[in-house]
């Protein structure tokens, strides 16, 4: 299964009120699936029976999902699970999880059956002068036989694991011995073999903390089937938990409420990556990166121990309202252990923004501007909020102050965002007219226009784009270059995403009698196509620069036509615009 690189953009929308009614055991669970399969029925660009086709695909995707290395189920779990295939439509209808509550069983089961084969293998050391072949695609692989056929490909996978680890010692070692640093201690192959294995036993002991049910909950496994179901209308349609849908806001907006520190987990503790510059935590001054949290308490309240917790769980703990206090238990490097307290407030994450400089061209009086633009960023939920259409004109004024001859515009690895705002951001660069053309399931496409007659910048201007770029990326890069407005560079094609999606809360979506099961989080929904103000699409076949400069991303399997169950290529009408034959002096 291709992997999804895109950070997606959509306008929000809620849907009508659906009103359910459920009596038996798993009321959430019925309720969450009932919303989401009438919103996707409803709402979807395209219509889709729940019917075998649409069931052999919820299935196909789930098993990915399930077991993507195929190294924990057997050929005969496959067989029990594939009875299901063509049923799973009937089973949404009903709002049964027969074929998910069985999946989970089975995998349980074999997960724990593994964590003893792992040991075993990693306890002898490998014999490394034997030739052997190891499949690292797992496309190209069946599930195990038996359980004789599983531990055989866990052999391999480990003793491939082990040798890349070694070859990577052994290269440190040798360059150590070439350099005649005096501080390295030469190792014998055994001892380095040794070591290569421990470190592989360690990482395993680290992801099995992870697949066992407090680090990996029954919620994170139903969202797996969920997205299965959502997955096989459109790879952009997406189920979201309340949780997902509180990171994926403050990616958006580049904001939140908290203590600003960046957190990871190491072997069950919760340690401070980084601490944001200007955050309540820098402001603070006392945790530092390095520092491991034991327990966090609200204010006077009893501390709860983090050790072992997972680390979305601890940081649901520590973020908390603006003018909130957090207390948290640290561990310094030097095991001294302090209580930090810590008032929450507005976080900031710069590298979210855009940003200018100016660039000067040696040996010449040449100077150009550059602004880069991570993302299409928005608010969604302070109409005062930051936008990006709003500092990208803020930076181009302070790039005509400096005088520039020129425009960099940095849309690379732009996975999108606000429609909106891209519509605002062309309207920066041309006197007005439409940006975009977007089709819904129903109706007639219609025009997202710039209906400003100013024009910030008007002179020589370059779009930069790559595979990456996706989306409002492709918007902006293909109305500029409809226009006629900037020279385009950047990688054979941008990553070919058309589409748009709604974010639907699905609190909403249900009536307020069942109160008791929310929050249920939300739905990202494909509704809507979009195209080209020459008619054509970026879906699939994306944008093509007007100047190609190859890169790293030519080799790799990227893009939307890598993905699974992608919505076509199509094309409409031109919509009526007038090139403004812009001269660019490249």
């Amino acid at each position: 299964m291709k992997r999804n690189f895109l950070k997606y953009f959509f306008p929000i929308v809620l849907l009508g009120i659906f009103a359910f009614t459920f009596y038996s055991s798993g009321k959430r669970e019925k309720v969450l699936l009932q919303a989401l399969s009438q919103s996707l029925q409803a709402g979807h660009f395209e219509s889709h029976d729940l019917d075998k086709v649409m069931s052999g695909k919820v299935y196909d995707l789930y098993l990915e999902r399930l077991d993507y290395g195929k190294r924990y189920l057997l050929k005969d779990d496959i067989k029990q699970l594939e009875k299901f295939r063509f049923v799973l439509g009937d089973e949404i209808k009903q709002t049964k999880y027969d074929f998910y509550d069985l999946s989970v069983e089975i995998l349980r089961n074999r997960t724990k059956e593994t964590e003893s084969i792992y040991k075993e293998i990693l306890a002898e050391p490998f014999d490394f002068t034997k030739n052997e072949e190891f499949e690292t695609d797992p496309e190209k692989l069946d599930f195990p036989k038996n359980e004789k056929d599983r531990y055989e490909r866990w052999r391999k996978l480990l003793k491939y694991q082990a040798m890349l680890k070694l070859d990577r010692l052994l290269d440190i070692q040798e360059t150590a011995i070439k350099d005649k640093d005096t501080s390295y201690k030469v190792l014998e192959f055994s001892e380095l073999e040794e070591k290569a294995r421990n470190d592989v036993m360690s990482d395993y002991e680290d992801l099995y903390r992870r697949l066992y049910s407090y680090r990996m909950t029954d919620k994170d496994r139903l969202s797996e089937y969920l997205n299965a179901f959502t997955g096989s209308f459109d790879p952009h349609s997406e189920y979201m938990p309340p949780r997902d849908k509180e990171n994926f806001d403050i990616r958006m907006s580049g904001q939140l409420e908290g203590i600003g520190a960046t957190l990871t987990e190491q072997k069950g503790y919760v340690k401070v990556a980084q601490i944001v510059p200007g955050s309540p935590s820098w402001k603070q001054g006392k945790l530092k990166a390095n520092d491991i949290i034991l327990k966090v308490a609200q204010g006077d309240s009893t501390p709860v121990s983090v050790v072992d917790m997972r680390l979305d769980d601890a940081v649901q703990l520590i973020r908390g309202k603006k003018g909130t206090e957090v207390r948290l238990t640290v561990k310094k490097p030097d095991n001294s252990i302090i209580v930090i307290p810590i008032i929450r407030d507005i976080v900031v994450i710069e590298e979210t923004y855009a940003k200018s400089a100016v660039l000067q061209v040696d040996g010449s009086s040449k100077r150009y501007g550059y602004i880069y633009l991570p993302s299409f960023y928005v608010d969604f939920s302070n109409r005062n909020g930051r936008h990006c259409s709003k500092d990208v004109d803020i930076e181009i004024e302070k790039l005509k102050r400096e005088e520039v001859d020129g425009i960099i515009l940095d849309l690379r690895h732009n996975g999108g965002g606000s429609l909106n705002d891209v519509v605002d951001m062309a309207g920066l660069f041309i006197k007005n007219g439409p940006i975009v053309q977007v089709k819904s399931r129903l109706g007639e496409p219609y025009i997202l226009k710039d209906r400003d007659s100013r024009i910030q910048y008007d002179g020589d201007l370059v779009v930069m784009v790559n595979t990456l770029s996706a989306s409002a990326s492709e918007i902006l890069a293909a109305a500029m270059q409809d226009y006629g407005r900037a020279i385009i560079v950047g990688s054979p094609t941008t990553y070919g995403k058309g589409t748009v999606q709604r974010i639907i809360d699905l609190d909403q979506v249900v009536s307020d009698s069942y109160s008791d099961v929310k929050p249920l989080g939300a739905l990202r929904l494909t509704t809507q196509k979009f195209y080209r103000i020459n008619g054509g699409a970026t879906q699939l076949k994306g944008v093509v620069p007007d100047i190609i400069l190859p890169d790293v991303y030519g080799a790799m399997d990227i893009g939307e036509k890598e993905l699974t169950n992608v919505m076509a290529w199509d094309e409409i009408a031109p919509a009526d615009h007038q090139n403004g034959h812009f001269l660019l002096k490249i």
